[in-house]
């Protein structure tokens, strides 16, 4: 029939290929019987009928089928500019911002629905200059799927950044996964594709089928997604973020007046999907409601103040403990819904525990619903292979020269923060970020401008999003897992630094583990295993990690990992904890530790918790939540963690004999603790200690202790001191040290 539509161009939408369907959809001004009109076009496949409604008037006119997929038009006359009448004939007259698209369907059912092509964007000019800038550090409002409201029509705003795509279509449960109808409008400036669908719910499953710069098609997860199908299935789910209501304001408010300089921080570091199981359940997954008081109740009981989860954002691979992050804005679906994970940070916060999250913008997989060439080119990676691909983990790296990729990313960051209220941050694989020649050999790898090794857009952006996360969210932690010695990871960025409020003790770990595998006979000669930490324990905030990496692929567990025989192995395992307990800095244990697990971890099965019927293994677990209390307990613990002046050695220098002996210090006010450490199990008798104050010494922790499953060798209730000077200090206690045990001492005044 007769239309100023070019019928190619129809032809191409029908067929899914026209690059913007905005140029025929929607509303247009025509010449119609010499006179000036309006076109209302509409594409609706799944229609047998349709009419152009005015809201104002009610006038109902028939749109014609041009075209028997389902390609519709109505002439409006009497209306100019795209809906501005030149007169006031209501009869005659329509607004495009004040009509809608009547439709009767195969069936029969007549449905109203908003026109998506004469729906304004969401995005204001200041989106786009911030867009283009790379300082949208809220672009989760913008981006995605957001749920919308035009004139009376609810809905929900698609978004995606893919500026080399030819054709972005939506496509859905909402529309048969027939994406013809709903083909994104792209605003050129900022390489977004955008489209208002009406009628589009919360919990309806979408994805972007795009037709990529090779001329190829490929549906893609949402970026900005917040929540997505359950594995292997792979759709994101339109999710209402603004309905939880949140009962942490106490937590908060607290939280926001925090210095984590000078608090304690006991950290378990958890997985959920295997920390415990639960039967019934798909893999035995546990959902977030009842993982929240599971693991609130246990962190209670174990005196944890954080738990750090390994990442909970959406993985395809299970066996990725979800380091292989697809959806950055959505926590994985094994769990349950985004309310159900506010409800489990909720819920721990009003129990006083912290929740840390592992983040992972380091590299992300290959999948091909994710973001590897997501628009055909290489969009959030880096093109050439020696800069954007793991040679070790078969992932992409981010190109974090490119500011809407550091965007993304560093929004992304502020989302978790801002919508679920996480208290931390651990940024995973820093070290793969911060060098070009991370695990490649000469020849792999691209130098910097200056010839460098230093990626030196990755500086940046770990710089900007540290920035960010300190000034919008005060009392928010970030943590490096960093295995170099890069200067000033946990350094202010204005001084030179990252700006990482801790970093992980690398060196600490790798020297400790190293000395605790030898028989004690050995370790005389290698007492500066031990004592080598305390060089560079102030230059960075560090946090001491026993983390899940040291009970994977083939280290066994920490238990297995100790030398000796049955008793000794349980006693070294008691005696690390200890020495790491009282050394400086903030502490972390990964899951099964405290029971003392024989097997390393498996994320299908998570720690063996029938180890608790045993004697030996629940004294184990008895110890830790004693070590978390004497922490809480004592300010000289946490308080100078990260000063030289809340450590003094007293005694370093018994090699011979395998035992150390320091004071541990707290701000003005705070009495100091006596630590006495024996490597051996020898027991040493008549052992003499200086101290400074004269008085009674009581002792309130002893490692060896039968309710730990020890030998209960040890100085109950302590020790006066005796007049003595000894270790260049004016007086002296006599202790008893236990065999491959470790002693706390506290002053008291009587």
């Amino acid at each position: 029939m007769q239309t100023q539509v070019n019928l190619s161009e129809i032809g191409r939408l029908i067929d899914g290929h026209l690059e913007n369907p905005s140029s025929i959809l929607g509303p247009h001004p025509v010449e119609y019987r010499g006179e000036r009109a309006v076109a209302v076009r509409s594409f609706l496949p799944n229609a047998q009928a349709a009419w152009v409604i005015d809201r104002a008037s009610g006038t109902r006119r028939p749109m014609r089928k041009l075209h028997p997929a389902g390609f519709y038009e109505a002439i409006c006359e009497g209306v100019v500019d795209a809906g501005r009448s030149t007169h006031h004939d209501a009869a005659t007259s329509i607004d495009h911002a004040t009509y809608r698209i009547q439709m009767a369907d195969k069936t029969g059912k007549v449905v109203d629905i908003a026109d998506p092509y004469a729906v304004p964007s969401i995005m204001s000019d200041y989106d786009r200059y911030l867009l283009g800038e790379g300082k949208h550090y809220r672009l989760y409002d913008t981006l995605g799927a957001q749920l919308r409201t035009v004139g009376d029509s609810d809905g929900v705003n698609f978004a995606v950044w893919a500026p080399n795509a030819r054709v972005v279509q939506v496509v859905g449960d909402f529309n048969g996964w027939d994406g013809r109808a709903h083909v994104a409008k792209l605003d050129q400036s900022v390489g977004i594709w955008e489209l208002f669908i009406p009628g589009v719910k919360a919990g309806q499953k979408y994805k972007f089928r795009i037709l990529d710069q090779h001329g190829q098609w490929v549906d893609k997860t949402d970026p900005v997604g917040f929540a997505a199908e359950l594995p292997p299935l792979t759709a994101s789910i339109v999710s209402d973020l603004g309905n939880y209501q949140w009962a942490d304001n106490d937590w908060m408010e607290s939280r926001s007046e925090m210095d984590p300089m000078h608090v304690p921080m006991n950290v378990y570091e958890c997985h959920l999907g295997s920390w415990q199981k639960g039967p019934g359940r798909t893999h035995g997954w546990l959902d977030y409601r009842d993982l929240a008081h599971r693991l609130a109740d246990y962190c209670r009981r174990m005196n944890f103040t954080h738990v750090e989860l390994l990442p909970i954002t959406e993985h395809p691979f299970t066996g990725s403990w979800g380091y292989q992050t697809v959806g950055y804005f959505a926590p994985t679906s094994r769990h349950g819904s985004p309310e159900d994970f506010m409800y489990f940070v909720d819920y721990l916060h009003q129990h006083n525990i912290g929740v840390i999250v592992d983040w992972v913008p380091a590299h992300f997989p290959k999948d091909g619903h994710g973001l590897r060439r997501f628009d055909g080119s290489a969009l959030y990676e880096h093109a050439d292979p020696r800069q954007g691909e793991h040679p070790d983990w078969g992932t992409m790296i981010f190109n974090f020269g490119r500011n809407e990729v550091r965007n993304f990313l560093v929004a992304n960051a502020l989302f978790w923060l801002e919508k679920y209220h996480i208290d931390g941050l651990r940024v995973d694989a820093v070290a793969s970020m911060l060098y070009l020649d991370y695990s490649r050999e000469a020849g792999e790898w691209i130098p910097n401008q200056y010839g460098g090794r230093e990626n030196l857009e990755a500086i940046e952006f770990l710089r900007e999003f540290n920035v960010a996360v300190h000034e919008h969210h005060p009392g928010v932690v970030t943590v490096a897992e960093e295995s170099t010695a890069w200067p000033g990871v946990s350094r202010p960025v204005y001084d030179g630094g990252l700006g990482f409020t801790y970093k992980w003790n690398m060196g600490w770990m790798n020297d400790t583990l190293a000395y605790m595998h030898r028989e004690p006979v050995h370790r005389g000669h290698h007492q500066n295993d031990l004592t080598f930490s305390m060089i560079y324990a102030f230059t960075e905030n560090f946090m001491l990690p026993l983390s899940h990496d040291e009970v994977v692929h083939g280290k066994g567990a920490l238990l297995s990992q100790m030398t000796g025989d049955m008793w000794q192995k349980f006693a070294n395992l008691r005696l690390l904890y200890s020495y790491m307990w009282t050394h400086p800095g903030k502490k972390l244990l990964f899951m099964g530790g405290e029971l003392g697990q024989w097997n390393e971890w498996n994320h299908d099965d998570g720690p063996d918790w029938l180890l608790l019927d045993f004697e030996s293994h629940r004294g184990i677990q008895e110890l830790i939540a004693d070590l978390n209390r004497v922490v809480l307990e004592n300010p000289a613990l946490y308080e100078l963690d990260f000063s030289s002046e809340g450590f003094e050695w007293v005694d370093c220098m018994n090699w011979e004999e395998s035992t150390l002996v320091y004071l541990r210090k707290g701000l003005e006010g705070s009495e100091p603790l006596l630590i006495c450490a024996n490597f051996t199990p020898v027991v040493r008798h008549d052992y003499r200690v200086g101290v400074d104050k004269a008085g009674f010494w009581k002792e309130i922790f002893n490692s060896d202790s039968d309710r730990y499953g020890g030998s209960n060798v040890g100085n109950y209730p302590g020790a006066k001191t005796t007049g003595q000077a000894h270790h260049g200090r004016t007086d002296s206690i006599q202790v008893t040290l236990p065999p491959l045990g470790v002693t706390i001492f506290r002053r008291e005044e009587a």
